[in-house]
């Protein structure tokens, strides 16, 4: 039996050597999927002309400059355009929780007729693509003063991200036990304080990837704001607004100034995220 077993136990540990290989094979050719687009973007938005016109273009920095970013972010309404995304994000961002944690928290909590279906309607909302919307928003808009402003775009930007707050929201709250919430309460605690002290303290890291989420849509999406806006656009509308007439500089400049606030915003919200998650993520 000894002799038998030991092969086994073996064959086991390669096995599991030869799938852990596999995984961390496979988590490096995602991160290069993502990363070498973002690198050659960098790369030409923090060179010089002359540097960026050369052929071949280098793949390592040959004359790195930053004449094309200051070009770019000192072009006209580009500033406030930075601005009003800025704006426009934190108040979708904001709404987005507000509506969205209470709703996870009631479908997780709550058992009521149709559960499921309004689990699954949630989904369908984000069938609907925003070109087919485009013209109906922008009539109630319109009519309702909200046209041109950077809080109709939010209230749009809240819509599309609100579904998939409230499904994360809610899973995260089925993960924290109920008997936490009913012991505080056994102790004195009403339930919106045990659910303020107890349970949201728990469901943190849900909360976080429900922001992160909210932010980089609101923060990336182009189209609804290109509708919805002519003097009040956010820095990816301004951006396509500007294409056909910009140079490639330009186009890498805004395509890297796109980019970095939401990887500051995504890098702050996953290291938060990685310490109240715990082992829970690693």
């Amino acid at each position: 039996m000894t002799g038998t077993g030991r092969p086994a136990v073996t064959a086991r540990r390669r096995r599991a050597r030869r799938n852990t290989v596999l995984v961390q094979a496979a988590c490096i050719a995602i991160t290069l999927f993502m990363g070498v687009p973002i690198y050659l973007v960098a790369l030409a938005a923090l060179s010089s002309r002359e540097a960026l016109n050369e052929f071949p273009l280098a793949l390592l920095p040959t004359d790195p400059s930053f004449e094309t970013m200051r070009v770019f972010l000192t072009s006209t309404g580009v500033t406030g355009a930075f601005v009003n995304s800025m704006e426009v994000g934190v108040i979708s961002l904001a709404l987005s929780l507000a509506l969205g944690v209470p709703a996870g928290y009631a479908v997780a909590r709550y058992a009521f007729r149709g559960r499921e279906p309004y689990q699954l309607f949630l989904l369908l909302t984000r069938a609907l693509p925003i070109v087919v919307l485009s013209v109906p928003l922008a009539r109630v808009f319109l009519g309702t003063g909200l046209y041109d402003t950077t809080y109709g775009v939010a209230l749009l930007h809240t819509a599309l991200a609100l579904p998939t707050t409230v499904l994360i929201t809610s899973a995260i709250f089925v993960a924290v036990p109920a008997e936490h919430e009913e012991a505080a309460m056994v102790f004195g605690a009403t339930p919106a304080r045990a659910f303020t002290r107890v349970v949201l303290p728990q469901a943190l890291p849900g909360i976080a990837a429900a922001a992160i989420f909210t932010f980089v849509t609101s923060w990336n999406e182009v189209l609804g704001a290109a509708i919805l806006t002519l003097n009040r656009r956010t820095l990816p509308a301004q951006v396509l607004s500007t294409l056909p007439d910009s140079p490639l500089a330009f186009r890498f400049a805004g395509g890297f100034a796109l980019v970095v606030p939401a990887l500051i915003f995504i890098a702050f919200m996953r290291r938060y995220l990685l310490n109240m998650w715990g082992t829970t993520i690693r």
